[in-house]
């Protein structure tokens, strides 16, 4: 069993690959995971993916089922290094905000905010209007760190599954794990030099 145990949350907005890539890449770190699956999350999952629930088997180290508010990473004593939840939809960050832990997913997050625990949200949401900044604003003085899943193009991507890896395993970096799969910056006057070459 790894020393390390890390949360992965899947809430039904869109970029269920986030998701999936963060449990993959964690676990190939020796990263122990804990998936929470939201119900709208099942039909992103498909819809996106072409994934059914049986197909998530495996993935993790354990699934919990999102109304299994008595599941072991609903309690503070249960020690875990955070919580990611990737994607992560408005419904989901807004319950976490209010402290309204209707569900699995709520409820663990809330328990990594309680215990000072790293709590990332890979928000998929775009406009914002002021209620959404503001709750992102509510979340970020609690503790937690809002990282939109917004593609770094001077690692000049080629797919799409590399833009979907990079800013999974930058959220992974956020917990300390090293996946080993980011693109890092080595300064401008390196990329210049590269390019006169």
């Amino acid at each position: 069993m790894s020393s390390r145990r890390l949360i992965v949350g899947i809430t039904g907005a869109s970029g269920a690959a986030y998701g999936i890539r963060a449990l993959e890449l964690a676990q190939a770190a020796g990263v122990e995971t804990h998936l929470v699956v939201s119900r709208s999350a099942l039909l992103t999952l498909n819809q996106e993916l072409g994934l059914q629930k049986a197909d998530l088997a495996g993935q993790a180290d354990m699934i919990y089922p999102v109304a299994d508010i008595g599941a072991s990473i609903a309690s503070g004593s249960f020690p875990t290094i955070g919580m990611l939840i990737a994607p992560c939809s408005v419904r989901t960050m807004s319950e976490i905000a209010t402290g309204v832990t209707s569900t699995l997913m709520s409820r663990a997050a809330d328990v990594a905010l309680k215990e000072r625990r790293r709590l990332v949200l890979m928000l998929r949401e775009t406009p914002l209007h002021l209620g959404h900044i503001e709750t992102m604003g509510a979340l970020t003085r609690m503790g937690a760190i809002i990282m939109p899943p917004v593609p770094a193009f001077y690692a000049k991507p080629q797919s799409l599954d590399e833009m979907i890896t990079h800013s999974t395993a930058r959220a992974l970096d956020l917990f300390g794990i090293d996946t080993g799969a980011v693109k890092r910056w080595s300064g401008l006057k390196d990329a210049l030099a590269e390019e006169a070459t």
